[in-house]
């Protein structure tokens, strides 16, 4: 992600999105990785490539702006943007190598993440000049994935390292728009690597986190995920305070032939400067998914409070530390007519205030609807057309809305 102070003095959030190597669950036709035999190990490379012409028409600034509001607003008097730019996911390559020893299974992963826009510095959290699509600029890699595992199907598994988090996963992997753009969310003069997808528009961003976690082995189908996480400073917290104690998350997941059913939970303690705006996390959602023949219908719902919206834990407390409730979902319908796929989806974050804090400026909702076409040119290259509509309100009234369309190919290994 990337957050830039726009010239109206509003917060525009641009955030960084899931793995390509979770798209087998969603692609058409998965695409299978490349894996050479060395000695006992197997080493394995998968990953892709994505590119779309995006364009936006933005709010214009003659209407007031909404702190944490997903429509994007015009700049220097255009309200009207184009990018060349990745979609939702970022370029990636991801390695692993894996081998059996002793009875166990053992895993590595490293998961390296480049954009094709100029993002010079960290793509992912980058405060710098307003304009920085310019000459002689580069693109960095997002280092998101650094783990290992061991285990077996009779004992389970354990994972420790960097890797996506488990509160909001489900909903972001199975978002149709994973592949694609989504939410454009963004005045393009000013790129990041990455879109919105449906992040702050039906479900939190998951982010990668340092964890560790055990997943028990299947039991008709079951299973369940619990470990700890490195603990996060919420983003607009301001003094950097150290965390007394971890994150928790747990996940419950069911998988048949045609279902699947998942709900997460999260759990963060949070140390404010001096002990003033100390508060507490929790959230959770469930969801699932049916498929049917060429028809796939799914929804997640999530609730929390001292969660925020979009990120986690952003606005999620007043600067005493008094919690404010939010909750959001994401509803979608595909079908598959052979190599097309047509969908749609719908959804909303809202967040409330905390008791006793008067209206302001700060996100009352986000929406958003995309409608999108999916072709598979070929087993691994997916042409993609989207067209999504963004609508954000405030607590005091303000309404901003935005739309944006792309058309581009996604080129998986």
């Amino acid at each position: 992600m990337r957050i830039k102070e726009r010239r109206d003095g509003s917060t525009h959030i641009l955030w960084y999105t899931a793995a390509a190597v979770f798209v087998a669950s969603i692609s058409p036709r998965p695409a299978a990785a490349v894996e050479v035999a060395a000695g006992d190990w197997k080493l394995t490379a998968s990953g892709n490539v994505n590119v779309y012409y995006i364009h936006s028409s933005c709010e214009d600034q003659t209407t007031l702006g909404i702190t944490g509001g997903l429509a994007c607003r015009g700049a220097a008097g255009v309200t009207d943007t184009s990018s060349i730019s990745n979609g939702l996911l970022p370029a990636a390559l991801a390695i692993g190598a894996s081998t059996t020893q002793k009875g166990l299974d053992l895993s590595v992963t490293f998961g390296f993440y480049p954009g094709i826009s100029t993002n010079d510095g960290s793509p992912n959290l980058q405060q710098g000049a307003p304009l920085l699509n310019t000459a002689l600029g580069t693109t960095a890699i997002d280092m998101r994935q650094v783990f290992m595992t061991f285990g077996n199907k009779q004992i389970g598994e354990f994972k420790l390292g960097r890797d996506i988090g488990l509160f909001g996963a489900d909903a972001i992997l199975n978002d149709m728009t994973l592949p694609g753009v989504g939410g454009g969310n963004g005045n393009y003069a000013a790129p990041a690597n990455t879109s919105l997808g449906s992040i702050g528009l039906g479900y939190i961003y998951a982010d990668w986190l340092g964890q560790i976690n055990y997943t028990t082995p299947s039991f008709g189908g079951f299973k369940l995920t619990v470990g700890v996480f490195d603990p996060l400073e919420p983003i607009t917290q301001g003094t950097p305070t150290p965390e007394g104690s971890p994150g928790y998350h747990a996940k419950v997941a069911f998988k048949a032939d045609k279902f699947y059913l998942s709900a997460s939970f999260i759990s963060q303690k949070h140390e404010g400067p001096l002990n003033v705006g100390d508060f507490d996390s929790t959230g959770w959602d469930a969801g699932g998914k049916v498929t049917l023949a060429g028809l796939e219908v799914m929804g997640w719902y999530y609730s929390g409070k001292g969660m925020g919206t979009t990120a986690l834990y952003l606005f999620g407390a007043t600067a005493l530390g008094q919690e404010r409730d939010s909750d959001g979902f994401l509803a979608q319908v595909t079908y598959k007519f052979g190599d097309l796929k047509v969908g749609v989806n719908y959804g909303e974050s809202n967040l409330d205030l905390a008791s006793g804090e008067a209206p302001s400026d700060l996100v009352k909702k986000n929406d958003k609807y995309t409608g999108g076409v999916y072709y598979s040119l070929t087993e691994n290259l997916t042409l993609i057309g989207e067209y999504s509509k963004i609508k954000a309100e405030s607590h005091n009234g303000i309404k901003n809305e935005s739309d944006n369309f792309n058309l581009g190919a996604y080129l998986s290994f």
